[in-house]
């Protein structure tokens, strides 16, 4: 039997950049969900580093997670704005989700709103990068389906179009971003049938 609780697995997204804590630190979308659950702070664990591609997420976190209700995972976008290989991120994200899934816990993710829109990068690279974000949200789009994965589409909501949702370095939400992700989050996994045991 899972533990009560929640596991986020990812990249910066996931630790909360963006979003800093007034004791130091990151508040994030972690953090802000776990609240709106009613968890307390020892049952959310937070392994989301910086930097961190969906191959690190696989290597280096999954191991770690342990067992919980339900596992939060955000991770991607740093495969797809360095040296992107379109087989090894389809195959890390089926491992990935399939091995949280078999757990019979609640697994959610997000696909991918226009960050190369805002980002400082010459117009000829950012029409690649957004090929390969549209490649990513298709990826993202089928494998959650083989795995009964819950998905954010954080593509087709306008919110993620707003200058306010991000930083200034445009990769990384703003607090008002990381609210609206996990009020998106938390309504996501209200509508299933799951039930996250406060603890």
């Amino acid at each position: 039997m899972n533990a009560p609780g929640l596991i986020a697995l990812g990249d910066s997204f996931t630790e909360g950049r963006g979003d800093p804590a007034a004791a130091g630190g990151y508040r994030g979308w972690v953090t802000r969900l776990g609240g709106q659950l009613g968890l307390r702070p020892g049952a959310i664990r937070n392994l989301g580093v910086h930097g961190a591609t969906t191959g690190d997420v696989l290597r280096d976190q999954l191991p770690q997670a342990g067992r919980a209700g339900l596992y939060g995972v955000v991770a991607g976008v740093n495969d797809l704005v360095s040296a992107f290989d379109p087989e090894a991120f389809e195959d890390n994200l089926n491992a990935l989700f399939g091995t949280l899934s078999s757990t019979g816990a609640t697994v959610f993710t997000a696909d991918y709103p226009d960050i190369p829109a805002r980002l400082p990068v010459p117009e000829n690279f950012r029409g690649l990068l957004r090929d390969r974000f549209a490649f990513a949200n298709a990826v993202m789009a089928r494998v959650t389906a083989a795995h009964g994965v819950l998905l954010l589409d954080l593509s087709a909501r306008p919110e993620w179009e707003l200058a306010g949702t991000w930083t200034e370095d445009g990769l990384h939400p703003s607090p008002s971003g990381h609210r609206l992700f996990a009020a998106a989050a938390a309504e996501l996994i209200a509508s299933t049938t799951a039930t996250i045991v406060a603890a």
